[in-house]
Formats: structure tokens, C-alpha cells, sequence
């Protein structure tokens, strides 16, 4: 740019600046709205083909609209749908090799006219592919070359211009959104899936269930009720991971009851020394809140917040402490289950 263009430039405030973002999200939020009310019948269908193949789903697209496509079948793949990804231009070099009769194809172009998709179409229908496209008219090259289609409807790009793939783009992600967790849901697709396809994280963490987690053997502190305080603290000091709660047990073995290090503390600062040589049944929680080892991590997590408890005592189902869940072993996980 020369230096009386650099000149002509009328700087850009701070005002300006937010008008014009809060103007590109208010463009895009409302092209999803719009979309929201043209979805019908096509839509169903595409969820029933998705749900119904046999094979693989395989997301294509050109530009923008194909890291869209990436994102599609990568939400796809974690949601209980078999995807992948596949380039157009690379489709031609070989990776129609991974293509097979039974697949169905989901293509993305807003405009229905992207030569390397078009190009690509009849070279998927030749293969037994069924096409689902996601474009703005059914009326379109791509449109009359697909089976089904999902139509967007005319969607002006956000900006001064209206040139650079955005509001089309967002539309395509939230659409791809709604397919993969509608079809999730159809397939019966549970947070145990869930978890099996996230192990890695904070998120598979509290994925995971209390069995997989919990604090057992050596590491739990187990008496009988009927022990003394004294006895009970100076016996029970375990190994490995030190447990800040005592888990007391009646004649039968169940859980009766629960004494926690800050019960011992508050003993001691209301001088009721005398009561370290009663039996811990006298000062123990009675019927303490338990839950089972199937129970997911997440829930867990929910009721140590709530309840502002330390520890959860886990039963079997006759009510015999088999582990135990401390904070400190999920304070990682609580802290992602309040930001998520």
C-alpha cells in the first residue's frame, strides 16, 4: 500500500471493534436460527440412513467447508458413529480405496457447485455409496447428484463484505452437531460409551466409574464400632494413601457408621478428651451417605460439592464398605465438572 493509502486509513476504536464482532455473532446466531426452523423431513431421513449404515460414514468437503467436515466426523466418531474424513482432491489420488459399498457419504459445499465435490459424487453413487449433501439449494450440482439433502437455505456470510466463509461455516458445524448427537441418541449411546471412547483427561476421568477410582484394600481405614477412639486412631493408620475418614463396621460387617479426622479434631478443641477411651459408635456419623462401585465418577463428583463432603464411603449391595472415595484423589475432576 503506498504511503497516502496508509494515510487514508481511519483508525479502528475500540467501540467499532466490539460493534462489528458483537454484529458477526449476532449474524451467525441468527443464520442458526433460521436453519433451525427449515429442518424437516430431510433431516429425519438423514439421521435414519446415518444410524442405518452399514459401513462407515465418510464426511467430505473442499476449503473451509471441508475443516468443517473434519470436525463432523471427528464429533461423529466420539458420539458412536463410525467417520472419517475424506479430501476430495485426495479421494482421486487413491483414498477412494478406504470407500465401500454400504458407506454413506455426508457433503458439505454451501454453495452446491465446488467442482472437486461435484467431480467426486457420481464416483461415490458408482461405488454404492449413498450421499447425504448439507448445501444451500436442492436444486444445486450437488443437490441433484445426492440422495437426500439437507438444505440450509441462502446464507449471507457475516462481515462488511459477505466474502470469507463464516456465518455458512458455523451454520454447517452446529447442522453436523445436531447430526451426530441426534443419531448418538437414536443409537442408544450412554456416557459408559462415552467414557470408553474419552479414557484419556479430565473428562475420561469422571467418565470413569467409582469401582475403577475408589481407594480399596490397604489403603482403607476399617474398625469395628465397638473399639475406642483411642484404639481405633492409634491401630488404623494403614498404608499407602492416608484416608481422612474411618469407616466403622457393625458384628455383621456392614457399615454402620463413619469418623472422619475432623471429627477427632472437634474431640479435642471441646475438651472431650474423655471420650477417646468410649466406643467410636457413641461419636461416630450414623448411616452415613454411601454409593455403589458402578456409579459414574461425574455424580460423584456432584455430591462431594454438594453435601461439601471429604469422603463417600463405597458399599456392596449388602451394604459392606468396599472402598471409599476421597476429594483428594478427584479434585482435578471437580474442578473440570465446574469450568465444563
Amino acid at each position: 500500500m503506498s504511503a497516502a493509502g496508509l494515510r487514508s486509513v481511519i483508525p479502528h476504536s475500540q467501540l467499532e471493534q466490539l460493534r462489528d464482532a458483537r454484529a458477526v455473532l449476532r449474524a451467525e446466531a441468527e443464520a442458526i436460527l433460521d436453519v433451525v426452523d427449515r429442518l424437516g423431513d430431510s433431516f429425519c431421513a438423514a439421521c435414519e440412513l446415518l444410524r442405518g449404515c452399514s459401513g462407515s460414514v465418510i464426511v467430505t468437503g473442499m476449503g473451509k467447508a471441508g475443516l468443517v467436515g473434519r470436525k463432523i466426523a471427528a464429533t461423529m466418531s466420539s458420539t458412536g458413529t463410525r467417520a472419517r474424513f475424506l479430501h476430495p482432491a485426495d479421494a482421486v489420488h487413491g483414498d477412494l480405496g478406504f470407500v465401500q459399498a454400504g458407506d454413506v457419504a455426508l457433503a458439505l459445499s454451501n454453495s452446491g457447485e465446488t467442482a472437486e465435490v461435484c467431480q467426486l459424487a457420481p464416483l461415490l453413487r458408482g461405488m454404492g455409496v449413498t450421499i447425504v449433501a448439507m448445501t444451500a439449494r436442492d436444486d444445486s450440482t450437488l443437490g441433484r447428484s445426492s440422495d437426500l439433502v439437507i438444505s440450509l437455505g441462502e446464507i449471507r456470510e457475516a462481515g462488511p463484505h459477505g466474502l470469507a466463509p463464516t456465518t455458512s461455516t458455523t451454520v454447517m458445524i452446529a447442522v453436523g452437531d445436531a447430526l451426530a448427537l441426534v443419531v448418538s441418541r437414536m443409537k442408544g449411546f450412554s456416557p459408559q460409551d462415552f467414557a470408553t471412547y474419552h479414557p484419556g483427561g479430565n473428562l475420561g476421568s469422571r467418565l470413569r466409574t467409582v469401582g475403577e477410582t475408589m481407594r480399596r484394600g490397604a489403603e482403607l481405614r476399617i474398625a469395628s464400632q465397638s473399639r475406642t477412639v483411642r484404639s481405633v486412631f492409634v491401630d488404623s493408620g494403614g498404608t499407602g494413601r492416608r484416608t481422612g475418614a474411618v469407616m466403622l463396621v457393625d458384628d455383621d460387617g456392614r457399615l454402620s457408621g463413619l469418623f472422619t479426622d475432623s471429627d477427632l479434631a472437634r474431640l479435642l478443641a471441646s475438651r472431650q478428651d474423655d471420650r477417646l477411651d468410649r466406643p467410636i459408635a457413641e461419636v461416630m456419623t450414623k448411616q452415613p451417605l454411601t454409593v455403589p462401585p458402578d456409579l459414574l465418577l461425574h455424580d460423584v463428583i456432584g455430591l462431594l460439592s454438594r453435601r461439601k463432603f471429604s469422603e463417600i464411603p463405597v458399599v456392596d449391595e449388602e451394604n459392606r464398605p468396599i472402598g471409599l472415595v476421597d476429594i483428594t484423589d478427584v479434585i482435578g475432576c471437580e474442578t473440570d465438572e465446574k469450568t465444563v
